[in-house]
């Protein structure tokens, strides 16, 4: 494995410690932060908020755009919005970030897992189709699981590392069974399926700025949604509920301090004039990981899915087994190079482990095999 470690060292030009994905702020990000500083609207209130939300919905290509604190805050709306109620069911995949499901908790509301697809990593409209004709029947516009008696109010499919799910296949089954979908585009800014941005198909969805995110403000993140008045009511639950007065304290409703600060979002402003030359260099690493994985054994470069364009957010390759995983993380990551396996089936933790499951052959065939590799842009 040595010669994997030397093109990853050539390919970031240094032998120093490579880490898995570091942010880059090469463009306005001091100068944006010194005027947000100088205004002294730094909290969530400030011209930079609505900047970004203009920006980002106009890239997206989304109507509106609904600035949070963070990509989970978001999910967490978004599914309210959605009228996700406690006891309600989330259909979702278990390989998946944790706040897919902690969103989902929050509403105290179940999830009930599907399976992925191989190609894409994302939840498979085989898998969910074959459970809901199994398991499930409509009841008074609702779709109401047989084996629980609860009603499966959303589905929340992932976009995997970036890669694009057939969210179209997806979106006609949900509305077949009354069910509203909700995208958790966490990962996939820049990412497009069909010619369409990720996070568009669906009624609302869910973008991540965390710090390891394709752009970042330290955190962050946004609900986008084509429809104006669920737009309206996110703005206002994300920023306590309050009825605006120019002295009173009034609050209408049970709301939340989720609104992102003009700080952040100024951050977000200078990262989004850089955004496209980060998804071209993401997809020029691309190219030279497949090229160099291509010649080597028993290891797969992870490609963009057909009829897609992935913004290659997280690069992962595909190892034999779970023995030559393991021996490959801890190879890379004793030699400087930072790797890590993708995450644990959800279905897998305690706080889970009682929830409905499918049968899971591709989420855990690829939980024993899939390994994240350095993907920062490089300067």
């Amino acid at each position: 494995m040595n010669n994997i470690v030397e093109f990853v060292q050539d390919t970031y030009k240094t032998k120093e410690f490579i880490p898995l994905h570091e942010p880059r702020f090469t463009g306005n990000e001091k100068k944006y932060l010194n005027e947000c500083i100088d205004s002294t609207f730094v909290s969530s209130v400030g011209k930079f908020v609505d900047e970004f939300e203009k920006k980002i919905a106009d890239f997206t290509g989304a109507k509106y755009a609904i600035a949070t604190t963070n990509g989970t805050s978001a999910l967490h709306i978004s599914l309210l919005l959605a009228d996700v109620q406690k006891d309600d069911e989330v259909i979702t995949q278990p390989l998946t970030f944790i706040a897919t499901c902690n969103a989902i908790s929050y509403c105290n509301a179940k999830p009930v897992f599907v399976d992925v697809d191989l190609d894409t990593l994302g939840l498979s409209p085989s898998s969910l189709e074959k459970f809901l004709d199994e398991n499930c029947e409509i009841k008074e516009s609702r779709c109401i699981n047989k084996t629980t008696g609860k009603t499966i109010k959303a589905c929340v499919p992932m976009h995997t590392f970036g890669h694009p799910c057939r969210i179209d296949e997806i979106k006609d089954i949900c509305e077949k069974w009354h069910i509203v979908l909700v995208e958790d585009a966490a990962e996939s800014l820049g990412s497009y399926y069909k010619g369409r941005h990720t996070g568009t198909f669906a009624k609302l969805a869910a973008i991540s700025f965390n710090g390891n995110k394709i752009i970042t403000s330290g955190g962050g993140g946004c609900i986008i949604t084509d429809d104006e008045e669920l737009a309206k009511k996110a703005k206002h639950i994300t920023t306590t509920a309050k009825v605006p007065h120019r002295w009173e304290y009034t609050h209408d409703m049970i709301g939340y301090n989720y609104r992102l600060p003009n700080l952040n979002a100024a951050l977000l402003v200078a990262q989004l004039e850089q955004l496209e030359l980060f998804l071209q260099n993401k997809r020029e690493l691309a190219k030279e990981y497949e090229e160099f994985f291509t010649n080597i054994a028993d290891i797969t470069f992870i490609k963009e899915p057909q009829q897609s364009r992935s913004n290659y957010w997280l690069h992962a390759v595909l190892l034999k087994d779970r023995a030559d995983r393991d021996e490959f993380l801890k190879f890379t990551n004793d030699n400087g190079v930072m790797t890590r396996p993708i995450w644990t089936l959800m279905n897998r933790l305690e706080m889970f482990k009682e929830c409905q499951c499918t049968d899971l052959t591709n989420s855990i065939y690829l939980e024993d095999r899939v390994v994240n590799i350095p993907s920062s842009v490089r300067i």
